[in-house]
């Protein structure tokens, strides 16, 4: 009688056969992986059309008139506009013991960058502020990073700059260069005032310890596309939306700085448009 034929049991040392290919599964990275390139190289190719270059700086003769100009702008300029559209809800009471300089005077201590756009737009109104107070010399033109937001802001900067005036000390700083290089250091004390009061935010203007005021006063978006020679141009006319903002801030910055020098000098400090923005400080 024939035996059974015994069916032959898989041997478990054999390996299993290799699940069948899924061809779905890589179309997804591939097309996912393709896609990122795309958009990175869309982004370059976006970002090199719309660039704009770094608006070329005046001559040497036209950037000493220019300077000239905006430094002696009448303090009836200022009481036209008075507070313009300056804004004011970054202004802040301090309350640390008087800042002063070396010989005993109120300081006013900026720090800022060459790349920050909106230390660009606050520069002008500082310089026309504080030429109030006292004489720059060394300033120079300017213009902020090109690959920041409101790229290539005319503006100056103060890594030359000097100040000389019988009533205040001015400590400007600009920490870092157009290319967000090292520039200039702030002391241990310095940042420290920039941490409790500006929160690391730059542009930082410290009145003598007596008010703080950290970022802007109106949008780097007023000086787009514009050169050096423009913006001083719409100042001349009180109606325009720059002369609102940069003289409307430079009002704020005057009735500020006359609040660490006691009212001096009185013939700016008196005016009826900068005693209305000393009594809108807050207390």
């Amino acid at each position: 009688m024939a035996q059974p034929k015994r069916r032959r049991r898989p041997d478990p040392r054999r390996a299993a056969p290799p699940p069948p290919t899924q061809p779905g599964v890589l179309v997804p990275i591939v097309v996912t992986l393709a896609g990122v390139v795309l958009l990175v190289g869309a982004f370059f190719v976006y970002r090199a059309l719309t660039l704009k270059p770094a608006p070329p700086p005046p001559s040497s003769t036209t950037t000493a008139s220019l300077i000239t100009e905006i430094m002696t702008i009448p303090d009836s300029a200022l009481a036209q506009v008075g507070g313009g559209t300056a804004d004011r809800s970054n202004v802040k009471r301090a309350n640390d013991p008087p800042l002063k300089g070396t010989d005993g005077k109120p300081e006013v201590l900026y720090i800022g960058g060459e790349f920050c756009p909106y230390c660009a737009a606050e520069r002008w109104p500082i310089i026309i502020a504080l030429s109030r107070f006292g004489t720059f010399s060394g300033l120079q033109t300017a213009s902020s990073s090109s690959n920041d937001a409101f790229p290539n802001t005319p503006t100056f900067t103060f890594r030359s700059a000097t100040f000389q005036s019988k009533y205040i000390d001015l400590v400007a700083l600009e920490v870092l260069d157009r290319d967000r290089q090292p520039l200039q250091t702030a002391s241990s004390e310095q940042r420290a005032l920039l941490v409790k009061y500006g929160q690391n935010t730059i542009p930082f203007l410290d009145f003598g310890n007596a008010y703080v005021l950290s970022g802007p006063n109106y949008s780097p978006q007023l000086l787009e596309g514009k050169s050096w020679e423009q913006v001083a141009a719409t100042l001349k006319d009180p109606s325009t939306p720059q002369a609102k903002a940069i003289l409307g801030s430079a009002a704020l910055l005057t009735a500020l700085t006359c609040q660490t020098t006691g009212g001096q000098p009185a013939a700016t400090c008196s005016l009826p448009a900068i005693r209305s923005l000393e009594a809108s400080l807050p207390k």
